[in-house]
């Protein structure tokens, strides 16, 4: 195991996982390219040994045998013997994303498993764009669900979208300030505030720190949402509760994550790049990122 292939592994690197795949099969993915890239690596020489064999005395013209002393390979380390060099490896997954949704995936490889509980404790935000489709309310809030109800939404115009938005990033806004332990009164705690640096620092309720609608053409519109301690499954109802608010009904098309902490779409290695020297690339340049962001978020933090 002490491939120095192997020891350009450990560390955090971000997937994109496409719609329709499952999280724990990706991941199965990324191991089996994983350890393919490690075991077809040109294998050392092979050791030798001296053994002493019998064969004809040399220069004698008498069938005289005798042993002779000679260096043979030994066969121990022998593919064919030993089977692959490796055979399993550690690989973790992050804030995971359910078979529906797609985008960002962190996934953590040897030593970096235990920087993904780093990661989940420092209670980072992420980033998704989520696309609703007004007129028709579903048993699971996806467009594909069993139908439930269509209604009409003529009346429902992007300012009353807007406003329901704001209303929502308020109340969200309220709670994060309760979840975040922090004293309101301190001048530093109110900068931080009005940077939009509160977060939780423990287990919470889903809270959004941001929501915008990115476009509006209905039937559908596509809304922007930063938020943290969230499910698939909750910003799918959160479509439908926006539905709710606008008079109308609406279902969920669309949940893609677009960054998860300090992973962004640009850092995601599409299918095509789950192998061996792309993820051993990807993990060596977000190293230093990675040491940079945790050290900053494991500070401590005022009212703690």
């Amino acid at each position: 195991m002490g491939s120095p292939g192997l020891g350009r592994l450990h560390g955090l690197f971000a997937a994109y996982k496409p719609p329709g795949l499952k999280w724990k099969h990706l991941r199965d993915i990324v191991e089996l390219q994983l350890l393919k890239g490690l075991n077809a690596g040109k294998p050392p020489a092979p050791e030798q040994r001296v053994r002493f064999l019998l064969g004809p005395v040399e220069g004698s013209e008498e069938k005289e045998l005798t042993l002779t002393a000679t260096s043979v390979p030994t066969l121990i380390d022998h593919l064919l013997v030993r089977g692959p060099a490796f055979t399993s490896l550690k690989v973790g997954v992050g804030h995971r994303l359910d078979a529906q949704a797609s985008g960002v995936l962190v996934l953590g490889v040897g030593h970096g498993c235990s920087l993904l509980t780093d990661m989940y404790n420092a209670h980072l935000t992420k980033d998704y764009t989520v696309r609703g489709l007004l007129g028709k309310a579903t048993d699971d809030f996806c467009e594909d669900g069993r139908l439930v109800e269509k209604t009409t939404y003529d009346h429902v115009t992007r300012e009353k979208l807007d406003r329901i938005l704001a209303l929502i990033q308020g109340s969200h806004q309220k709670a994060l300030v309760k979840y975040s332990n922090l004293d309101l009164q301190t001048q530093e705690a109110y900068e931080m505030a009005v940077r939009g640096l509160i977060r939780p620092m423990s287990k919470s309720p889903m809270l959004i720190t941001g929501i915008r609608c990115l476009h509006f053409a209905p039937p559908e519109f596509l809304l922007e949402v930063q938020c943290v301690h969230e499910t698939q499954k909750q910003l799918r109802r959160l479509v439908h509760e926006i539905g709710l608010e606008l008079k109308t009904s609406a279902v969920c098309s669309q949940v893609r994550r677009t960054r998860d902490g300090f992973f962004t779409l640009d850092d995601a290695l599409l299918r095509t790049y789950w192998d061996l020297h792309s993820i051993q690339d990807a993990i060596q340049a977000a190293a230093p990122r990675v040491a940079a962001e945790l050290e900053k978020n494991s500070r401590p933090r005022l009212g703690t």
